[in-house]
């Protein structure tokens, strides 16, 4: 299903792969370097539905006008809280999973609690700026109140898994499972332990195990 979304700093789409007997509903934004069919996006849109997981992605207005660039962060929550009241329409009751990659992955953080979200799903959060360790966005990743799961590649510029394991630490609501062998497009060389198919997998299953946990949990 594929849904125009008005919202007021232009349109927005919405792309939903339904689940048979759905059970709970993924909702993922993209990137500010890529669109909804990037690598993990697309490997969850393909999969969690025959897990019983709708999955709901989102092309904010800017991508769908055809701009290269994104708006300003505020922009990007506007036009996501914008598009909850239909998320939840679809969702008719269900509980609501967020998350995205990267950019994706900050609004879900920002806007957790707004849109009444029950988890949130990072595929590659952008910790910092590559080679600028010094501006951290950690308190957005800190900030929601609810369980968090992090999918970081080892390799990836804006905070590898490991750096951003330690700076998480044991906080309980945050689980952080490193890639192997990932840079921040989950893209791995040759060289590998995992390739493309694997990372998928990995990405696939984590959030279906995550989702499961964070139901049985409620």
């Amino acid at each position: 299903m594929d849904v125009g979304v008005p919202t007021s700093i232009g349109p927005g789409r919405l792309v939903v792969d339904e689940a048979d007997e759905p059970r709970a509903v993924l909702w993922l934004g993209h990137g500010a370097g890529g669109g909804i069919g990037t690598l993990d996006l697309a490997a969850l849109a393909a999969t969690l539905p025959n897990h019983g997981i709708t999955v709901a992605r989102y092309e904010q207005p800017w991508r769908v006008a055809g701009r290269k660039v994104g708006v300003r962060p505020a922009g990007l929550d506007v036009a996501w809280r914008e598009t909850a009241p239909l998320v939840r329409q679809i969702a008719g009751g269900l509980p609501v999973v967020v998350g995205g990659r990267s950019a994706g992955a900050r609004v879900a953080c920002r806007t957790a609690s707004s849109v009444g979200a029950v988890a949130i799903v990072c595929l590659a959060f952008p910790l910092h700026p590559p080679g600028s360790p010094d501006k951290s966005r950690l308190s957005e990743l800190l900030a929601p109140e609810v369980p968090v799961l992090v999918l970081q590649g080892e390799r990836d510029t804006f905070g590898s898994a490991a750096t951003l394991a330690a700076e998480v630490g044991a906080r309980r609501s945050i689980r952080v499972i490193a890639v192997p062998g990932a840079d921040h497009s989950m893209k791995v060389l040759a060289s590998s332990p995992l390739n493309a198919s694997a990372v998928a997998e990995l990405v696939t299953s984590s959030v279906a195990d995550f989702i499961g946990e964070v139901e049985n949990a409620g």
